[in-house]
């Protein structure tokens, strides 16, 4: 894992907890996402792959919706690790990626239905919490 080094003084990085059952039901035990998501509502990978499932398929306004519960729920998960409203969420801790995986497909999806003001607040959102995922995930 990357050690960031903060030169400005700012808040130090958020590391999510793990939730290994839920990676171990999404993968060996091939649980479809809105199962994962069903068992923990607070996972917000599940909410993140159920709002690209959404989005493949057109479901602009689902995807939309899909994205806003992973978001907040990662939000109240990164209150609770310590976050206090902005610094660095990193990409590279696995943990992390099913917040800023939801805060992409938010703004995605936020583009697709004309809400241009929150497309853009959330790609810069997702941008100052992690130039890699925004790097990864905006294509």
């Amino acid at each position: 894992m990357t050690t960031h080094t903060n030169l400005l003084g700012g808040p130090e990085p958020t590391y999510l907890p793990e939730n290994e059952e839920a990676y171990r039901l999404l993968g060996e035990e091939s649980l479809a996402p809105v199962e994962v998501a069903a068992k923990f509502p607070t996972f917000s990978l599940a909410w993140a792959l159920l709002a690209d499932e959404a989005f493949e398929r057109g479901a602009v306004v689902e995807s939309y919706a899909y994205a806003r519960t992973g978001y907040h729920r990662g939000l109240d998960a990164l209150r609770r690790a310590g976050w206090k409203g902005h610094g660095p969420v990193p990409w590279e801790h696995r943990a992390n990626r099913g917040f800023l995986r939801c805060l992409a497909a938010l703004a995605r999806a936020a583009g697709e239905i004309g809400e241009k003001d929150e497309n853009e607040r959330c790609w810069q959102f997702l941008k100052d919490s992690s130039a890699e995922a925004y790097t990864e995930l905006h294509g």
